[in-house]
């Protein structure tokens, strides 16, 4: 295939000798189609994609249980007593009350449900924080978000309808406090989207500046504060960091983390936490069919995906997300390390597993699948790497080889 240079083809020998595939489909073309992928997954650096799933087991009980057949639904509040039967929304409640201490909240004042994604989980933010504020103010709130967060915040504000100011980052990608000063609208509501982790660079907004912005303008009616931490809500639970994701810590009324990042999940999925303050101050939508309130975006919800949850909680749990997140860190210093070492200039934002990096040659780029970026401040063409589960050391020495001869040519 002309996608794979020389160099992947030697590296993919070195790294992945023992590579198996699936069994045909009888599709040719679904079957090379495979083949492909399962090589490129072994040197994918470049998105933050989780690469080591741990569901081969689930898919062996949801096979042999018939559960193929089996056509559920999670419509409805999960977190409800009396949950509709057709639904896995019991094991849906078992994830969010796993979930509910880690991130900082209390049982008695949370509620949440497993999303379609991590854009569906900011919807959820986006959307329950402007009904809270109207309900709580009877005036129109402005959404505040960074000029690095991801792009989806930006596009929801204009699904919703919502007045956005676009607030400057700082080079490394952190939302600048007196620039979301100088951009308030004191005689309106705020909704803010702290970006924990932002796209290509991973810069974790300061929570703790900003919200002291907001703690100098009394003035302002109410205040929400939405966390967009698709991949970083993932591991830093499970690191010295998490505080960093913690309701009561950093005072956020909501949050969002990918199921399909860290945790491994084979398809978009995400979780959505707020207080159940926020829940409660929801407008009604009472269904008589389905004998529920839904206050939620979504009426169909995936009924799979809170069993992967589910299973991944049993079988992987703390202690094994522990020692993946610990990996993911000591790994990305290990990367960085050797860039410095080689004379690259690569940078990395605190508490991240992104690196990003003067651009490489193509060849490099679409080898290990990397992101690019461009940012004048750092030499223009750039690069990053996301240091998930299958980055290892021995996988950047072969990276860090490679650069070191581009750069002796």
């Amino acid at each position: 295939m002309k996608i794979f240079s020389k160099l992947f083809l030697i590296q993919v020998l070195l790294l992945c000798a023992s590579c198996t595939y699936a069994q045909s489909s009888g599709f040719e073309k679904l079957d090379e189609w495979v083949k492909i992928w399962k090589t490129a997954q072994q040197t994918l650096f470049g998105y933050p994609v989780n690469q080591h799933s741990e569901l081969h087991d689930f898919y062996e009980w949801y096979l042999g249980a018939g559960m193929e057949v089996i056509n559920l639904n999670n419509a409805g509040d999960p977190m409800t007593d009396k949950p509709w039967n057709m639904s896995s929304q019991e094991f849906e409640r078992e994830v969010i009350e796993f979930f509910t201490p880690l991130y900082g909240f209390s049982k008695d004042n949370v509620w949440g449900i497993v999303t379609h994604s991590g854009t569906d989980g900011n919807n959820h933010g986006i959307y329950f924080g402007a009904n809270y504020l109207v309900g709580k103010t009877n005036k129109e709130p402005v959404l505040y978000v960074s000029d690095e967060a991801h792009y989806s915040n930006m596009r929801l504000a204009h699904l919703q309808n919502l007045e956005m100011r676009l607030i400057k980052s700082d080079a490394m990608g952190r939302m600048i406090p007196e620039e979301l000063e100088k951009a308030l609208v004191p005689q309106r509501p705020a909704l803010i989207v702290y970006a924990m982790g932002s796209t290509f660079k991973g810069a974790i907004d300061d929570m703790e500046k900003l919200n002291a912005v907001f703690d100098r303008h009394p003035e302002i009616p109410a205040v929400y504060r939405h966390v967009d931490a698709a991949l970083f809500g993932g591991y830093l639970p499970f690191t010295k960091h998490r505080q960093m994701v913690s309701h009561e810590a950093m005072k956020f009324e909501s949050i969002a983390i990918s199921g399909h990042k860290f945790f491994g999940i084979d398809s978009p999925s995400g979780l959505f936490l707020c207080t159940k303050e926020v829940y409660d101050n929801q407008t009604d939508f009472n269904v008589t069919y389905l004998n529920s309130n839904m206050r939620m975006i979504n009426c169909s919800r995936d009924a799979v995906q809170p069993l992967k949850f589910w299973w991944l909680i049993q079988k992987v749990g703390i202690k094994g997300w522990s020692k993946q997140a610990a990996q993911m860190m000591e790994c990305t210093a290990y990367l960085k390390k050797q860039l410095d070492a080689i004379g690259w200039p690569a940078w990395v934002n605190e508490y991240s597993n992104t690196v990003f990096f003067k651009r490489p040659s193509a060849d490099i780029v679409n080898t290990y699948n990397l992101a690019q970026g461009y940012d004048e401040r750092f030499g223009g063409n750039l690069a990053h790497i996301v240091v998930m589960q299958q980055v290892t050391k021995e996988k950047i020495d072969v990276l860090i080889n490679a650069l070191k001869k581009e750069k002796n040519k």
